[in-house]
């Protein structure tokens, strides 16, 4: 059993300077996908199960499926809820044996946000599980514009809240598909000199290559969310086994056929998040 919580990841990751990926699931396959990866590169992994994967499965559902892989798993897996936005939702996911919940209060005042995320924690923390909380505005690639996260507010919702976890904006965007100019780092250092708690960047399949193992190397961010980058992977792969061969309808074997590009792609990822060669 290799069940772990958000909290037990990232002590190691700090200590021995690595990110922690956590990975956007849709269903079985890519989660299965996910967790073969981090075998063979032999890091921990996060699976996440944000609003449009609930929308498709029950949590009860998907928590028994993280649970069975990180049963069978070499490697430290985290059951993650990804943006959860009511207390009844933390509250099924920790009761369908998820890990760490995100309580995102990010488009709500600053002091509604610390309120309601701090009682998301004294829940979580009573049952023995992780939370992570979000301070500023992640955006979305044609969408909502971020709003940057403001280093007094970020120590003061660390302070105030107890999470385990920031997640913050400094120039991250979700959906992005195309890799982006980059974060700002004299802001996430400007966080830093103020909390020591773990950060997180979201959106970050748009952050490229040199900066995610600059960070996970060099600073206090120990978890990249990643999902579009991996989604377009199983995309292209799914897409070319449905037209390999017009005759095929058995929908087993055609998502099997997304395992290899899918696990080879998750691999390419994980590597950025690795501590340098010593």
């Amino acid at each position: 059993m290799t069940l772990v919580t958000l909290e037990q990841a990232f002590q190691p990751a700090l200590r021995d300077g690595y990110a922690v990926a956590g990975l956007v699931t849709l269903g079985w396959e890519d989660m299965r996908a996910y967790v073969a990866a981090a075998e063979a590169e032999g890091v921990p992994v996060i699976l996440q199960a944000g609003p449009s994967c609930r929308a498709h499965t029950p949590l009860p559902i998907l928590g028994k499926m993280f649970t069975h892989l990180a049963e069978e798993a070499s490697v430290p897996v985290v059951a993650h809820l990804d943006h959860g936005y009511e207390a009844d939702e933390a509250r099924l996911a920790i009761d369908s044996g998820f890990t760490s919940v995100m309580y995102d209060g990010s488009r709500k005042p600053l002091t509604q946000n610390i309120d309601e995320t701090a009682a998301i924690v004294e829940m979580a923390h009573a049952a023995g599980v992780s939370c992570e909380g979000e301070i500023g505005f992640v955006g979305y690639s044609g969408g909502e514009q971020s709003a940057g996260t403001d280093p007094d507010e970020a120590a003061q919702f660390a302070r105030d809240t107890g999470v385990d976890a920031m997640a913050i904006s400094v120039g991250n965007v979700h959906l992005q598909q195309d890799v982006g100019d980059g974060l700002d780092v004299a802001r996430i250092r400007a966080i830093e000199a103020v909390t020591d708690v773990p950060l997180v960047i979201h959106g970050g399949s748009g952050v490229p290559l040199a900066q995610r193992q600059m960070l996970s190397r060099q600073s206090r961010v120990c978890k990249f969310n990643i999902g579009t980058e991996l989604r377009m992977a199983f995309g292209t792969a799914l897409r070319a086994a449905v037209t390999s061969d017009p005759d095929r309808f058995d929908r087993v074997q055609i998502m099997k056929d997304t395992h290899d590009p899918l696990v080879a792609a998750t691999r390419s990822v994980l590597q950025g998040f690795k501590p340098a060669q010593r």
